[in-house]
């Protein structure tokens, strides 16, 4: 029988109102009557909470490395500073399992997972990190091993933490988007199976993290989540069909919902044909988007690499930069795996511990850094123009 739960008054404020609350959740869990030691954790944690609203600190610790044999990542190691008080919590790791791409799963698949955690765990989980994990809150060193060995049974591996790879992820692309510019899927498990050594074996100076969307809407944030975004567009014109154009035009009205939006201002409507200049088109999606049934990305499509994006952890936040502006997407992307193993070995030798890529190309500057990696500049590769009149060519270049 689940014990009696805790008095958490303070954190019982979370519970009011019309929101979701992780309250309830870890809640339904300390009640969970078929997981006693799961209840258990599930119990401590809500009591652990409490005290840190009480005291308004927090009373997690690091408390080393942990993990499982031959990996160095996966495993987020977890500790409380009041284990005499709360023993069920004093190790509540977190395991990261590297998810299926495009994050699809038969309810089989689903109800097995929960199977394990209630199994070894607290049967807490998050679906998914910020990473993209499928994310095992609160095993005990103890459980670490045989949670491991369970899900490699069930065909799963674990997710990259750390300074390594992060585990790669991606939109559903060409399996639910008809704008999908490129398979997203297909190219994410290609980098998961290639990169393992990298992803479970931290070796750089921070993380680093793929990210993968099929076309420009950018679903999985990749542009200010990722180190390396890889963002699915189009090099020939917009595909336009006319007379579903002048169905639109009946229902919206086009100039202010529509042209008027353009960032660029390429778009003119004659009260009979769209025409759109695609030479100053930014593929910001947002006409395809609004007249789906009469507009679609061009046919000769690929996608564009961007380099350094990050959250403000120690400097402040970034969006990725344009690296490479259109390359074809095919199997056996070998022109991006190189370019990824370029860049990891100039970080790798000169990156300063806990600095992201886009921090280290700040601060050695994009000249540099792209004469190290062997890429040529390009005009899309400016971040602000005009911001400085000073540009200095080779002698040798007109």
């Amino acid at each position: 029988m689940a014990a009696k739960l805790r008095e958490t008054p303070l954190i019982d404020e979370l519970l009011k109102g019309p929101w979701p609350s992780f309250v309830k959740e870890i809640k339904k869990c300390a009640q969970n009557e078929k997981n006693e030691r799961g209840s258990a954790r599930s119990n401590d944690l809500l009591g652990v909470l409490e005290r840190s609203y009480k005291e308004t600190i927090g009373h997690w610790k690091h408390g080393g490395i942990v993990g499982v044999m031959g990996y160095g990542g996966g495993v987020i190691g977890r500790y409380n500073d009041l284990p005499e008080e709360f023993p069920n919590v004093a190790h509540f790791h977190t395991i990261r399992v590297n998810q299926p791409s495009g994050w699809f799963y038969t309810s089989d698949i689903l109800r097995k997972l929960c199977d394990i955690w209630d199994k070894h765990g607290s049967g807490i989980t998050n679906m998914h990190g910020s990473t993209g994990d499928i994310v095992f809150l609160g095993c005990a060193t103890d459980d670490l091993e045989p949670t491991f060995a369970d899900l490699t049974a069930l065909g799963f591996d674990l997710g990259g933490s750390g300074s390594a790879v992060r585990t790669p992820s991606c939109c559903c692309g060409m399996a639910r988007c008809e704008w999908a510019c490129y398979d997203t899927m297909a190219l994410t498990d290609d980098l998961t199976r290639t990169f393992q050594d990298e992803l479970h074996r931290p070796a750089f100076p921070y993380k680093f993290k793929f990210k993968m969307s099929g076309c420009p809407n950018d679903c999985v944030a990749s542009i200010a989540r990722a180190d390396m975004s890889i963002i699915g567009t189009w090099r020939d014109d917009i595909q336009i069909d006319q007379k579903a154009v002048a169905d639109y035009a009946s229902k919206l009205n086009l100039e202010n919902d529509v042209i008027s939006r353009c960032p660029t201002k390429c778009m003119s409507w004659d009260g009979k044909k769209l025409s759109i200049d695609n030479s100053n088109c930014v593929k910001c999606m947002h006409c395809i988007n609004a007249m789906p049934k009469a507009l679609a990305p061009g046919k000769d499509r690929g996608a564009t690499i961007l380099l350094g994006s990050k959250a403000p952890i120690i400097g402040g936040a970034l969006l990725s930069s344009v690296i490479v502006p259109f390359l074809k997407i095919e199997p056996p992307y070998e022109d991006i795996k190189e370019l990824a193993e370029a860049i990891w070995d100039l970080w790798a030798e000169h990156g300063k511990n806990r600095e992201r890529v886009g921090e280290f190309i700040q601060r050695i500057g994009m000249g540099n850094f792209l004469e190290q990696i062997g890429l040529e500049p390009r005009p899309e590769m400016v971040i602000n123009p005009r911001s400085n009149p000073y540009i200095f060519y080779d002698q040798d270049q007109e």
